[in-house]
């Protein structure tokens, strides 16, 4: 069942009322507190499915309609509910949508959920560039759902962006994103790993911005169900030590930037200072920092490419 789809939600062979849906949602709370689930992802679901806004679910005020326009129908939405709650799927997955700063981004087990987290990589880059750097070629190594890539698009109205991933169904993913936000032709998609499909692009990048995966392998059983089991292992696991991807853009990288080009990446708590002391020791980097997040833990390090 694929939510997007548009079909009658009926109760019985008829539309299902305001009221209806009410009771419905009143059950469905009761049943995510009773779990250890937040109440409030019922109508993040609701949203997605029926138009309702934020406002009006918490008012209520739909309880007088007549009739609720839904995608699915009853015995579907408690379908996904039941997931929710029983299997601790995301809740993204389940309305195929997440908010990721201004956009609305089509999401699939394929790629990692945005989290708000990474938003800030975006503010980063803004505050790490003059005007003269927002031009040229920028790229977002491991694009997922094409989050960063479009947040760049939108940021860098002057720069063209490029999106790697090796998954073709997160790729396919992040394409439906640009197009559905008006960004396609401002974005260059490619399947590949890493840097390989930019090899025209050696020496030309005026940044390169990137979301890799970074999890120490043994604590992958340690998160939370709802990413251990559901989300792509292959944007989690960084290897033994959460490394892995991280050390490979900073010795990659310096053959696609342009000197003085942006390095930037996101990573876990407490990979700040290894990240750094291995950026230094490569020789090829300077003005190397560290950057906190808005809860003051440091989650992304920033270089540039020495000048030649």
């Amino acid at each position: 069942m694929d939510p997007s789809d548009p079909s009658p939600f009926l109760a019985g062979d008829r539309p299902l009322s305001g009221a209806e849906l009410w009771q419905w949602r009143q059950a469905a709370q009761a049943a995510a507190i009773a779990t250890d689930v937040n109440p409030y992802e019922v109508d993040w679901l609701l949203q997605a499915l029926a138009g309702l806004d934020r406002l009006t679910l918490q008012l209520g005020s739909f309880r007088s309609q007549e009739a609720i326009a839904l995608t699915v129908s009853l015995a579907e939405l408690d379908d996904l509910w039941q997931r929710r709650l029983r299997d601790r799927q995301p809740i993204q997955y389940l309305a195929g949508r997440t908010p990721w700063r201004e956009f609305s981004l089509r999401v699939s087990p394929a790629v990692l959920i945005p989290r708000p987290d990474t938003e800030e990589i975006i503010d980063l880059a803004c505050a790490l560039t003059t005007e003269a750097d927002r031009i040229g070629h920028w790229v977002d190594l491991g694009t997922g759902s094409g989050a960063i890539a479009l947040g760049l698009a939108q940021a860098f109205p002057q720069a063209q962006i490029h999106a790697i991933d090796c998954s073709p169904e997160a790729l396919a993913i992040a394409q439906q994103n640009a197009v559905e936000h008006g960004l396609r032709d401002r974005i260059q998609f490619f399947h590949g790993s890493w840097f390989d499909p930019l090899d025209a692009l050696r020496g030309q990048l005026r940044g390169m911005v990137s979301n890799p995966p970074y999890i120490p392998r043994n604590l992958l059983s340690t998160l939370q169900p709802e990413v251990v089991h559901h989300e792509p292992t292959l944007a989690l696991d960084g290897g033994e030590d959460g490394l892995d991807a991280i050390r490979h853009l900073m010795e990659t990288a310096p053959a696609y930037l342009q000197p003085g080009g942006l390095w930037l990446v996101e990573l876990m708590v407490g990979q700040a200072i290894a990240v750094t002391q291995l950026l230094q020791h490569t020789g090829r980097y300077t003005a190397i920092h560290s950057h906190r997040d808005l809860s003051g833990n440091d989650r992304f390090v920033s270089a540039r490419l020495k000048m030649a």
